[in-house]
């Protein structure tokens, strides 16, 4: 039998400070403990000890040197490695964050910081009503992301508060956070599917949320654009190693925000994270496509991806029209069903497109691979040559295109025969110049090789760009997505079709219109203002039939067709090599781009990928593709993590189906994105 003086000396003196949020000071509370003590005793000792009434549920120890959280209260404080000099923190779990949201509106609601990201950032979707949550991640700003801002503001008397949207009540605490009638399919739709306002019954399920109707259609519709001065004092003229660090700051999913260090009330970026949008339905995604229609439109005003001056009057154009319905009192009258049922017919067809999916007029009875014969020209870059197109017969059956010298000889031996597996396929275009160009740049053994092909008009453009977009993926012409392809190119390239026949009135509809709102400040300060704003109002004339959901949804079409759409990037050294490369990381590939021209090197496809693993020891991520090619490389602008869990992530959404229900398999996606560390 151990003696009261034995039991004395087994235990020991254990400091925790109680974080009280109704008191200013935090207290230390001293507590006598012995190792045997599991971690809910030592809460249950605490919360007798305070002595204060009131709910500690969502309080938790969170150990400070070790920058963890004692979660399994039913561990013992030896089992925890927990001894006298332990710096613990009886803290709340959830805290208040402030959240930049796509439209750069800020949210402020109450997250877990206990739960791993992967887990939070599905609450906090849940909360703003944001379907697909795996498509979405937190980045930690760097530090002069809001310097410019604040610098303006000091001038401004009014509060910046004002800009803060407060959802303090916020459900990610309090039980489930919205009926999961929101999100099934057999429910009545929850948004009304041309102008994306909620439906009447859809606010009886925001009962449990702090999304009232007004705080919705802050999340749902767009909001005003920027002023010039505000656009030209956030814009950064910005290199392809400039871009990389763009992305350095996305947290690891497979941690807390409190073991990444993130405060109480600190303010990050809420962001599309993975470009793969998977089932987006206007009946039901109002709030995720506007708020991929903002981040999309950000991208293209303030240059983050590059596109022509064309591309940049078509973007242009849709956002004065999606700008004009929103602040239109028109859009919040409901439409006729007839009408309805038309855009719901035109809608369902481009959320096909945009998601690849399986439309009505598909090649569903075709035995034979289809296959495309026609006369194009072709030019070869070469040093020293002007670009001369020489015309041959060309001949795209499965996934490689063969040429030869005209179609008499078209049974004999070609030219060459192209493998388009694999290989970039971008887009070389000028409506206005009459010019329909396909650049592929062909994975060999070295490197690239470059190869341009020319169209004589629109509709053959669409089918051999629409095939070689296909041909890259591994796909052949027979795939039920060619034709909704076809007509993807077709519609975006008529709305690059200048229409210089029907003149542009100069009337009050263009007169109120600011175009330096539309357009990067470097294309504004190319054209004066009255010249661009006829350009713009001339494009609209293609645009301006459509519904305020169809806008958006076709201006995040265009988006998606950009050559470098969904490409992060990051600053790499390859193993071997003795300079810095960039990293092009997108949903189905890698690719090494040379950091001084911006020129493909290589691209690897994740359908060859075997495996890939990272040493954490030196931080160097390496990965295994098929015919025994192996590639390593440390990363210089990220930490070797963010680029592992980009992969993994990206693998993992490729597991997704319409079959499948709702929830996730969050033990797969920790799997493929957490790593060994």
């Amino acid at each position: 039998m151990l003696s009261a003086s034995d039991f004395a000396s087994a235990s020991w003196d254990l400091v925790v400070r109680v974080d009280h949020p109704d008191e200013e000071e935090q207290k230390d509370v001293t507590l006598r403990v012995s190792g045997d003590l599991h971690v809910g005793g030592v809460m249950l000792k605490l919360v007798e000890q305070i002595n204060i009434a009131q709910d500690w549920s969502d309080f938790a120890l969170w150990w400070e040197q070790k920058r963890c959280w004692l979660l399994k209260t039913h561990w013992t404080l030896d089992k925890c490695g927990v001894q006298a000099d332990a710096k613990l923190v009886f803290t709340p779990q959830h805290k208040m964050l402030r959240l930049r949201l796509p439209n750069v509106k800020t949210v402020r609601l109450r997250v877990s910081f206990s739960a791993v990201v992967f887990k939070a950032v599905s609450d906090i979707c849940k909360a703003l009503n944001i379907r697909r949550p795996e498509e979405l991640s937190l980045l930690k700003p760097s530090s002069d992301y809001f310097k410019k801002k604040k610098k303006k503001d000091k001038n401004n008397k009014e509060p910046l508060i004002e800009d803060i949207l407060n959802l303090e009540s916020s459900p990610t605490i309090s039980g489930p956070p919205v009926s999961p009638g929101l999100y099934s399919k057999t429910m009545t739709p929850t948004y009304d599917p041309v102008n994306g306002t909620p439906v009447s019954s859809t606010m009886t399920w925001f009962s449990d949320s702090p999304l009232t109707e007004q705080n919705c259609n802050i999340l749902a519709f767009s909001q005003p654009p920027q002023s010039p001065e505000a656009l030209a004092d956030m814009y950064q003229s910005r290199s392809l190693v400039d871009k990389t660090k763009l992305n350095a700051g996305w947290l690891d999913s497979s941690r807390s925000l409190m073991e990444q260090g993130i405060q109480e009330d600190e303010q990050l970026l809420l962001r599309f994270k993975y470009y793969t949008f998977f089932d987006l339905n206007p009946k039901y995604d109002a709030v995720r496509i506007n708020q991929l229609y903002e981040q999309a439109r950000w991208a293209i005003v303030l240059e983050e991806i590059d596109c022509t001056e064309e591309e940049m009057l078509i973007f242009a154009a849709l956002q004065y029209h999606i700008s004009k319905l929103s602040s239109s009192a028109e859009i919040q009258d409901f439409t006729s069903e007839s009408e309805v049922d038309e855009v719901e017919a035109a809608l369902s067809n481009l959320e096909v497109t945009l998601e690849g999916g399986k439309a009505d007029n598909t090649l569903e009875d075709i035995t034979d691979i289809p296959k495309l014969a026609d006369n194009l020209k072709l030019f070869r870059p070469k040093k020293l040559i002007l670009k001369a197109f020489k015309q041959y017969w060309f001949v795209f059956k499965d996934t490689s295109i063969t040429y030869f010298k005209n179609k008499e000889l078209e049974e004999g031996e070609p030219v060459e025969k192209l493998n388009l597996r694999g290989c970039e396929v971008v887009p070389d275009v000028n409506v206005a110049g009459r010019k329909f160009g396909i650049k592929l740049l062909i994975p060999v053994a070295d490197g690239m090789n470059e190869v341009y092909l020319r169209c004589d008009h629109e509709n053959q453009y669409a089918q051999w760009m629409a095939a070689c977009i296909l041909a890259s993926k591994g796909k052949t012409m027979a795939d039920s997505s060619y034709q909704p392809e076809v007509l993807n190119i077709l519609s975006f390239l008529r709305m690059k079709n200048r229409n210089s026949t029907s003149s542009v009135a100069s009337g009050p509809e263009n007169m109120d219109m600011n175009p330096e709102c539309f357009v990067s400040p470097r294309c504004a300060k190319k054209h004066k203002s009255k010249q661009l704003a006829a350009r713009i109002m001339e494009a609209h004339q293609n645009v301006a039939q459509m519904s305020l959901v169809e806008a958006k949804l076709r201006f995040i079409q265009a988006w998606q067709s950009l050559p470098e759409f969904g490409l992060t990037y990051y600053l790499v050294r390859f193993k071997g090599s003795k300079k810095d490369d960039i990293l092009g990381v997108s949903y189905n590939r890698l690719i090494r781009i040379d950091a001084a021209t911006g020129v493909p090197i290589t691209t690897w496809r994740f359908a060859n990928m075997k495996q890939w693993n990272v040493n954490w020891e030196i931080r160097q991520v390496a990965i295994e593709f098929d015919q025994n090619v192996s590639i390593a490389f440390s990363c210089l602008s990220a930490d070797c993590k963010v680029v592992h869990e980009y992969i993994g992530g990206y693998i993992f959404l490729s597991t997704r189906s319409k079959g499948q229900n709702e929830t996730l398999d969050e033990d797969l996606f920790h799997k493929l994105t957490g790593g060994q560390e």
